[in-house]
């Protein structure tokens, strides 16, 4: 069953994540990347990104006169999508010990950043239970 594992980061954590001493992003990253291997090695990685810096997000809602509705950035905005995982596993006990290594790569420092994963299942209009 496919899951999305959705890492939500506070703008300040968010900045400090993306624009941090290069050592640490680099540290961060190779175990992102080793992560994803053994992901794609295993069958169980459907798709991976990390989003961009969210001042560059725009808040878009439906259409008025046939245009859509934008707000523009929302810097006020208290937390952000950093990026996602989607993961097709078993049980959701293997999604949740792929979060928890999602959420462990070295921060600042070294020390392990323990960012919250969000996991949910990806709904199926043909799913009757999860």
């Amino acid at each position: 069953m496919k899951r999305i594992l959705l890492i939500p980061a506070r703008k300040q954590g968010c900045k400090a994540i993306l624009l941090g001493p290069k050592k640490d992003r680099d540290a961060r990253m190779a175990v992102l990347e080793t992560i994803d291997t053994e992901l794609t090695a295993s069958g169980e990685l459907v798709a991976t990104e990390g989003l961009a810096v969210p001042d560059e997000a725009t808040l878009v809602r439906g259409e008025k006169g046939g245009m859509p509705v934008t707000d523009g950035v929302f810097p006020d905005s208290k937390e952000f999508l950093l990026g996602y995982w989607i993961v097709d596993v078993q049980t959701p006990e293997r999604a949740y010990a792929i979060a928890g290594r999602i959420s462990a790569p070295p921060g600042s420092g070294g020390v392990p950043t323990n960012m919250p994963i969000e996991v949910r299942r990806i709904a199926s209009h043909a799913a009757k239970s999860a």
